[in-house]
């Protein structure tokens, strides 16, 4: 296990995750009496003996552990919570927008599947795919339980390793995502709102926000010219030069609204639109889970803007480009 020491008091923790970007970098902060965590990886047995070792290595005794902080509640960060808690007794904290969208979507009552398999028909998508994304959907349950008892983040600042960090609502990725930043060592842990060669998804799902890409470039200005040496993400490598990834990120959505737009104008599904876009992939359902949510992002987005214009047909959504006025 490759763990990086970024200071005296910050280590950066690889947990293995089933999927092709193998790992999610956690991070683990040393307290005057204890342990801080930030973000927990997907619970299986992989990522279960990561921490072990990682605690070994380290020499951090798990009842020593205060205090895990979600920074947001997608499954490869918020998996593991209730086990450590178990391990730990610690409280776990998640902002309140996603205090409420881990509810929605990984409490026993939750019907997010059957939503996101609705939303995917609705919008195109052949039965059988859209089906298939229901059931994988609701397979990954297994990777969040044990439940953790969850604590509402309030606080505009917290402690992490012995400094106190500004905490950055950041929303695209997902509602409630939040940032932190320590403006004296010029740090920004910037969980999946920034990576370095992939862009993050932002996507439309049920029950969330109705324009996420419009979140996101806002959130992307919160964060871009702040005084930042080093970018800590939760995926690849970090980051030297935060304001110029920003860029490049923003260039990139850009894009791909310009390609959709083109697209779309004739008058097509959102299903139609990203069988274009990812026409270079072979993508299984999961894949196809967030290509069709990102799609839908980028086309909600250009609605918003008044470049397209979207009919409830009988059958399912359309998008074009707006008749011209007096037509």
């Amino acid at each position: 296990m490759d763990i990086q020491r970024i200071e005296e008091t910050i280590y950066r923790i690889p947990i293995p995750v089933p999927f092709p970007m193998k790992y999610v970098f956690c991070y683990l902060f040393k307290e005057e009496n204890g342990w801080t965590i930030v973000d927990t990886g997907l619970n299986y047995s992989e990522a279960r003996e990561a921490w072990t070792d990682a605690f070994a290595k380290i020499g951090v005794e798990p009842a020593l552990i205060q205090k895990i902080y979600l920074t947001h509640f997608h499954p490869d960060h918020f998996g593991l919570a209730g086990w450590l808690q178990e391990q730990t007794e610690a409280d776990v904290y998640i902002s309140q927008k996603d205090f409420q969208m881990a509810h929605r979507v990984w409490s026993r009552e939750s019907v997010q599947a059957e939503e996101i398999m609705e939303m995917c028909q609705r919008h195109g998508m052949p039965a059988d795919l859209s089906e298939q994304i229901k059931k994988q959907m609701n397979q990954l349950h297994r990777y969040v339980l044990p439940l953790p008892k969850l604590t509402v983040l309030q606080e505009a600042k917290v402690t992490l390793g012995g400094c106190l960090w500004e905490v950055i609502s950041t929303p695209g990725h997902s509602d409630g995502l939040v940032c932190f930043y320590q403006p004296e060592k010029k740090l920004l842990l910037a969980a999946d709102h920034v990576l370095d060669k992939i862009t993050p998804n932002i996507s439309l799902w049920p029950g969330a926000s109705v324009n996420p890409l419009q979140d996101y470039f806002d959130s992307l200005q919160k964060i871009r010219f702040l005084d930042v040496n080093k970018t800590l993400p939760a995926h690849g490598q970090m980051i030297d030069h935060l304001s110029q990834r920003v860029q490049e990120i923003i260039e990139h959505h850009h894009s791909r609204l310009k390609e959709m737009s083109a697209l779309a104008k004739g008058g097509c599904t959102a299903y139609e639109v990203a069988q274009e876009v990812f026409s270079h992939k072979k993508l299984n359902a999961h894949q196809w889970r967030f290509a069709m949510a990102e799609t839908l992002a980028h086309l909600e987005f250009l609605v918003s803007t008044g470049e397209l214009t979207k009919v409830d047909g009988r059958t399912a959504v359309q998008y074009m480009a707006p008749s011209p006025i007096g037509t």
